[in-house]
């Protein structure tokens, strides 16, 4: 009885899970104060019932796009960092990760999180504070290690500087969203924060890299 209940329990989990994924598309897509739960019931192709019986409200329904987005980075970075990679190959495929996530959201979304769903907001402020925090500084420890970071770096004050320029890249007043584009911004604080902490071995490597990646890409 036990075994039968989990499964069902699991079975359930994973339909909730695939319903606020498809949620999380239509408020990238769109913009989350824009699309009303009649919108969202629309697009899923399901009652409002049905979107009820997953979750209480639109701003419970935000933390949960949240905190799924945020446990499935935590195992696409995890594999990453797990490929033995060099600190600048690992620091550029999380970017390349990131970057594509970016390409797809709507550039109110950050905006209307902050404004109108505080606990989504603050939870995504902490996953920045705490999990991107510790990876760029087991990055930058990393680089060091292998020679491709300056020694002289002040690794908490490098990865502190990093998560507070996250915030810019959705700042319209800085970055106007017609005129510049979230992945392009997001490469571009990618080299300089490498330009910013290599060796000499470091920014000979990034040199390549970059060659490399442009060839690929023509």
């Amino acid at each position: 009885m036990f075994f039968v209940f989990y499964f069902r329990s699991r079975i359930m989990e994973e339909k909730h899970n695939e319903l606020i994924l498809q949620a999380c598309g239509i408020f990238m897509q769109y913009g989350i104060r824009s699309v009303t739960m009649d919108d969202l019931a629309r697009h899923l192709g399901v009652s409002k019932k049905t979107i009820y019986q997953v979750v209480k409200d639109k701003n419970e329904l935000v933390l949960r796009c949240v905190e799924l987005n945020r446990n499935i980075d935590q195992c696409n970075v995890s594999s990453i960092c797990n490929q033995d990679l060099n600190a600048i190959d690992e620091l550029f495929e999380i970017s390349k990760m990131v970057v594509e996530q970016l390409s797809g959201v709507h550039p109110s979304i950050f905006y209307d999180m902050e404004k109108y769903h505080r606990d989504a907001w603050d939870a995504l402020q902490h996953h920045k504070q705490s999990y991107i925090y510790d990876c760029i500084r087991g990055n930058l420890l990393k680089g060091i290690e292998q020679g491709m970071y300056r020694n002289d770096l002040h690794v908490d004050v490098i990865a502190k500087i990093y998560v507070s320029r996250i915030d810019d890249l959705w700042n319209g007043s800085i970055f106007p969203p017609d005129k510049y584009k979230l992945p392009e911004i997001y490469l571009e604080m990618f080299r300089y924060h490498i330009r910013g902490v290599a060796s000499q071995e470091g920014i000979n490597y990034l040199i390549e890299k970059v060659k490399h990646e442009k060839s690929k890409n023509q």
